[in-house]
Order: structure tokens, then sequence, then C-alpha cells
């Protein structure tokens, strides 16, 4: 049997070599990474450009047209999110290219999985 790493709650995982990698997300704390904006990382790879986190926006929260160098994956788990184009609710899934300029916000607060990766 291939051997189990836990990772303590807060940290990014890393891809395992054998076996399985756990992280108990809700024992982790919310970081802040802007005004009413919040992420747990679950898993960063820096050689691939992947990364994976939850986001919780809270209600109101609105960010101005910007862009992201990674192809960005958005699916929302509760609430929420919207941007220039539509809005996303709870089992929605978007998709943008790397570059694609685009507003976002969320009027009622949201949990989105976000998964960013070079392509």
């Amino acid at each position: 049997m291939d051997k189990v790493r836990v990772n303590d709650p807060g940290q990014a995982t890393a891809l395992p070599a054998v076996g399985s990698v756990y992280l108990e997300a809700a024992s982790s704390d919310w970081q802040p990474e802007g005004d009413k904006y919040w992420i747990k990382p679950l898993h960063n790879n820096p050689a691939t450009g992947q990364r994976i986190c939850l986001a919780k926006i809270d209600p109101g929260a609105w960010f101005p047209l910007h862009a992201h160098e990674e192809m960005e994956h958005i699916y929302v788990l509760s609430g929420s999110f919207y941007d220039q184009d539509r809005t996303l609710k709870a089992g929605d899934y978007a998709c943008r290219a790397p570059g694609a300029m685009h507003t976002a916000g969320s009027v009622e607060g949201a949990v989105i999985l976000l998964v960013y990766n070079r392509v």
C-alpha cells in the first residue's frame, strides 16, 4: 500500500510521488487577499504554474478590469459570482484564456474553486 501524507491546514499541497496527499481545508483559516476577498490555497506547483485554491468573495465585492497570465477555471460552489458578461450561480463553471480581460464581483457573496494553469 502506498504511503499517505496529510498536510497541515493552511498549507498548499505538492503533488504526491506515490499514494495520496490530503489537505483538511475546512480546518484552515481563510487568508485575506485584498478587500472582501479570501483564499485557502489547496495546491501550488511553480514548475508547471498550476495553482488551485478556494476563494471566498464577500457580498458587494468588485474587482476592476484585469487579466491573468494563466488559463483560469472557475467553479462556483455557493452563492453567485459575476463578470462583465454574466452571473454564475452554484454549480456553474467558466474558463478564461490567458490574458482575457474581465471584471469580477459578487452581489450576495460566493465560494468558488479556482484553478490556474499555464498552457
